[in-house]
């Protein structure tokens, strides 16, 4: 034990039989440690009570220590899983975060600035839509940006980390094609969400990969009276649906409830995929198959880059692939 009586970094050393170097790249690049050694690691400084003395590392850095947030404001699911990975993410790498939300018809460019003003080492911008990507591209920022952002590409100076929403469309509606399913139809997010129009181009791809023509698109939005709305009107049209791919999960939700009022059974008379595998979506009835976002793998991601792009990396893309998570809400068609 350090003289202080504070655990220091060697005691944590020992206690988890790793060198010092290792401890150090557990706090300042968690992503070049093999998980199992990073997990000991960390679990040692728990049991030591270890804390790391940011300010006096970043005084010996001249850096802040210091990473911003900046995103819509959004209550919902997606973006607010995201900015807690983010923020998870960051601290466990060493770093103090502070967040600015910048709700739409606010000023954005004062949120920004209120980031750069504390000082900040970084940006890591939760962008949906394409306001905030608008931003970071015409601002002068002075410090690296990672965009959080399904369609956002990489620019000088600002990478892009994010979950592939096309590919995690693509694979609900491969298992609804290796169902047997031809007739898919498909209940969208909002116009002008990023997510939303990447899981609409997933399902007209998958499709189109197999030569079958969609069914029924019906503009939805994010919340269970889009997908029951979606559900009425989609039934109504002559050419059929034998499966329903939901922008959503909370859409897939007020499906269910539609399907029921229409006489029809999930999955035995139509099968139903949803999308983010919102906590609950296996208690649904019947339990939801869905397509799971890798959140935390996001914020490590965004984290990461963001820090790597702090000493010097360039700027470039990375998208993560979600999973498939099957349940009772499919099955093979004519079952």
């Amino acid at each position: 034990m350090a003289a202080s009586g504070q655990p220091s970094m060697n005691d944590v050393a020992q206690r988890a039989g790793v060198s010092h170097q290792t401890v150090s790249r557990v706090l300042n690049a968690p992503d070049k440690v093999h998980p199992e050694t990073r997990e000991r690691v960390q679990e040692a400084m728990e049991e030591l009570g270890y804390r790391r003395n940011l300010a006096a590392r970043a005084l010996a850095r001249s850096r802040s220590g210091l990473l911003g947030v900046l995103s819509s404001g959004d209550g919902r699911f997606g973006p607010t899983q995201a900015i807690h990975a983010i923020e998870l993410a960051a601290r466990r790498a060493g770093y103090i975060t502070t967040h600015a939300p910048a709700p739409e018809g606010t000023d954005t460019r004062r949120a920004l600035s209120h980031l750069l003003d504390a000082g900040v080492e970084g940006v890591v911008v939760v962008a949906p839509t394409m306001p905030l990507v608008q931003l970071m591209r015409t601002e002068p920022l002075g410090v690296p940006v990672v965009l959080v952002s399904a369609l956002a590409k990489a620019t000088p100076g600002i990478s892009v980390v994010a979950a592939d929403q096309e590919a995690g469309a693509r694979m609900a509606v491969g298992h609804l094609i290796a169902q047997g399913h031809t007739r898919i139809s498909h209940i969208s997010g909002p116009p002008g969400w990023f997510d939303s129009l990447a899981r609409l181009e997933g399902w007209q791809a998958e499709l189109a990969a197999h030569d079958l023509t969609p069914a029924v698109l019906v503009r939805g939005g994010w919340d269970a009276r889009d997908g029951y709305d979606g559900v009425h009107e989609l039934m109504r049209d002559p050419r059929g649906t034998t499966a329903v791919f939901t922008a959503n999960d909370l859409e897939a939700l007020g499906a269910v409830r539609a399907f029921n009022e229409l006489g029809l059974r999930v999955p035995e008379d139509i099968s139903l995929v949803g999308f983010d595998d919102i906590e609950g979506s296996d208690f649904f009835l019947p339990p939801l198959t869905t397509v799971r976002q890798p959140f935390a793998d996001v914020g490590r991601r965004a984290i990461g880059v963001l820090i790597e792009m702090v000493d010097g990396a360039p700027s470039h893309a990375e998208f993560l692939l979600p999973t498939l998570v099957v349940r009772d809400s499919t099955c093979p068609l004519g079952s």
